[in-house]
């Protein structure tokens, strides 16, 4: 946060972030008038909100948070740093919006007394109207499985690939499209499928900055995979999942792993099959949908109906309303 390891100097060095705190700053000073809201993606700058808030520049503070995690770092000294700002930020806003309902239980494992989870409002990320559409099961590619996001180790991309190979033993047609980065990831992925000999059966797209793009490649697709690996330290196990947000909206049923709220959530609503972070259980819970077309079915409607209003909008309308109850509490 204020501090980071810089890896080319290998010491500690003053983040950008206090440059983002100047600049909120700077900003507000030049616009010269009153804001009823200010709104803090990440606690450094809610630092700044609160000096505007005494100043009378704004109002209210909204603390935004898109990710959090109890041990979010290695280094001991940087996490307890993280965890209090997070938790200075949290009492000192007016409110605070988390992306995923397991955010408020890592700040209380970390710490945070429970009488204070009040004040966490649950604002799930969201989607356009455009990116929520399905085509009907038959036109589908039946063999065709999705993987979108970022290709970091956490995520799982490697596991998607490898379970791909075992997927195939049953089903020689099937194929993996993969969406994301960063380049570096993208290239790892690409020797991984090399090595285990799948190359005309994987399709790297990189990055696809087009949603609507990116919703049609999905929609084109058979199951959504979330193959998060069950990491000690990893924030995904208190983070949202935007994957399975598009593959749900989609109409695709969604083989995830543990590791994400939303994948429990989905699974409990009956719009995916949840396995473990291995090989031989993924791969078990493709072949599962990919053998079963009532359950594929019942899978897909749930996903559908779950994501029918899973929009920005609605997101964002449902927390002014949440906000508006706290202050007549």
């Amino acid at each position: 946060y204020l501090l980071c390891v810089l890896p080319s100097k290998r010491k500690i060095r003053l983040s950008y972030k206090i440059r983002d705190v100047l600049s909120v700053l700077l900003v507000a000073f030049g616009q010269r008038k009153q804001h009823d809201l200010f709104i803090g993606l990440e606690a450094v700058n809610v630092l700044a909100g609160m000096v505007l808030r005494k100043l009378g520049i704004v109002k209210k503070i909204i603390y935004y948070v898109s990710d959090y995690s109890p041990t979010r770092f290695q280094n001991k000294w940087f996490n307890s740093f993280y965890v209090l700002l997070d938790r200075f930020a949290l009492l000192h806003a007016d409110y605070t919006w988390d992306v995923s309902p397991a955010m408020i239980r890592g700040r209380i494992e970390a710490g945070l007394a429970p009488s204070e989870a009040y004040r966490a409002i649950h604002v799930p990320n969201g989607l356009f109207p455009f990116q929520i559409q399905s085509l009907p099961i038959g036109e589908r590619n039946r063999y065709d499985l999705v993987y979108m996001g970022i290709l970091e180790p956490d995520m799982g991309p490697d596991l998607a690939i490898r379970s791909l190979r075992e997927v195939r033993k049953k089903y020689p047609k099937a194929r993996l499209h993969m969406i994301g980065g960063p380049k570096k990831d993208l290239e790892d992925m690409k020797c991984l499928t090399a090595r285990l000999k799948l190359e005309n059966a994987v399709i790297f797209y990189g990055f696809v900055p087009d949603d609507a793009r990116m919703a049609e490649i999905i929609r084109n697709c058979y199951i959504g995979l979330a193959p998060y690996r069950a990491f000690p330290h990893s924030k995904r196990w208190y983070g949202d999942a935007g994957k399975i947000r598009q593959y749900i909206a989609s109409g695709l049923p969604v083989v995830a792993t543990n590791v994400p709220p939303l994948g429990k959530y989905i699974v409990e609503k009956g719009a995916g099959i949840m396995t473990e972070d291995t090989v031989e259980s993924f791969s078990d819970g493709i072949v599962k949908l990919l053998s079963d077309d009532r359950l594929y079915k019942e899978l897909s409607v749930a996903a559908e109906k779950i994501s029918r209003d899973n929009t920005w909008e609605n997101a964002y309308s449902k927390a002014f309303r949440d906000m508006e109850r706290m202050d007549r509490a």
